[in-house]
């Protein structure tokens, strides 16, 4: 299983620790560094720096929202990143939520399958270097509105890979199903390697659908990750981002977050910490979390432990596994976690 790290986003790490994450991963030998985007930092700017400041991690977007973009706009990011990074740019995708989408970016949360299928597809076009045509529920290219003056236009840059690799970020059964049908890679976030939701099983229709062998896509979950020789100490500092996450990364009726630990069996616990958020009591969401949690959302272990933890997630099926690094030591856990890719 090949080790990647994310440097996720302000405020999680400041700009110069993203840097740093990213040029100890690469002198480490991790296989890719992944950053994103919430309401604050972009993720574009960010990786163009990382490209530029590396030399062989691969560079992702990990997730690139969907509504923040025409998918003509992600695909010309893209080319550029890979123009600067010398070809190892990777493209992941994700719809965010309805509180994101319709609060941030005022695009409606509506028919979001049919939406990433028509962004792939057009993506892929523009990659190609072919004039985009595209006629869809969701995307009108070039658009009949405004003067009629819109033609087909083709990518001016070239960029050095011939084929981008597309990652979506899924955690939903339909959702992860369309990516085994059209996806390069999937993203998962808060995997459980027990995978008591089901979503290998609906990763496995959509390959069969497409046709598609299961060699032909990349299953990268994203794990929270804390080493310490305390292992109480280690779970403390996953349990900020698994509150915020469970708490703010939607709205009370619509996280799909806590969807996602309700189909592992965890409702309860999900929606103490959910209501404790939104009740303005962050700490006391954090402090909430059981172990149970925890170490279902994420890796909080001991040096000892860690062979073994992050082997569950080989053996559940992925082929990588997308480190986010928290503790005291980070570079540490790098160094510890590349000697086991």
């Amino acid at each position: 299983m090949k080790i990647h790290i994310s440097a996720l986003y302000w405020p999680w790490y400041s700009f110069e620790e993203q840097i740093a994450l990213a040029t100890a991963a690469d002198e480490a030998g991790i296989e890719c560094v992944w950053v994103s985007e919430a309401w604050g930092q972009d993720v574009v700017s960010v990786l163009a720096v990382l490209a530029d400041r590396t030399e062989r991690v691969g560079i992702g977007s990990g997730l690139m929202q969907i509504p923040a973009r025409q998918p003509t706009a992600a695909a010309m990011a893209a080319a550029t990143i890979d123009t600067i990074s010398g070809g190892r740019m990777r493209l992941g995708l994700g719809v965010s939520g309805p509180q994101v989408s319709e609060g941030w970016y005022g695009v409606p949360f509506e028919r979001q399958l049919g939406r990433i299928r028509e962004y792939v597809e057009i993506v892929r076009m523009a990659w190609a270097r072919e004039p985009v045509v595209h006629e869809g529920r969701n995307f009108q290219i070039p658009t009949g509105e405004g003067m009629g003056l819109g033609k087909p236009l083709k990518l001016m840059a070239k960029p050095p890979q011939e084929r981008l690799p597309i990652y979506i970020g899924a955690i939903g059964p339909k959702s992860v199903e369309l990516t085994g049908e059209i996806a390069d890679g999937w993203i998962p976030a808060f995997f459980d390697p027990e995978d008591g939701a089901g979503l290998i099983a609906a990763l496995e229709d959509g390959l069969a659908k497409a046709g598609r062998d299961r060699s032909e896509i990349d299953v990268a979950p994203t794990v929270p990750v804390a080493v310490d020789d305390d292992l109480d100490e280690a779970r403390n500092a996953l349990r900020p981002l698994i509150a915020f996450y469970l708490g703010g990364m939607g709205a009370k009726d619509k996280n799909f977050y806590v969807d996602l630990l309700a189909a592992n069996g965890l409702a309860d616990e999900a929606h103490e910490v959910q209501d404790r958020f939104l009740g303005g009591d962050r700490i006391g969401a954090a402090m909430t979390l059981s172990s149970e949690v925890i170490d279902m959302c994420g890796i909080a272990c001991t040096p000892a432990d860690l062979e073994q933890r992050v082997g569950r997630f080989a053996d559940s099926g992925a082929d990588s596994m997308i480190a986010i690094v928290f503790g005291s030591d980070r570079a540490g856990t790098i160094r510890r976690l590349a000697a086991l890719g």
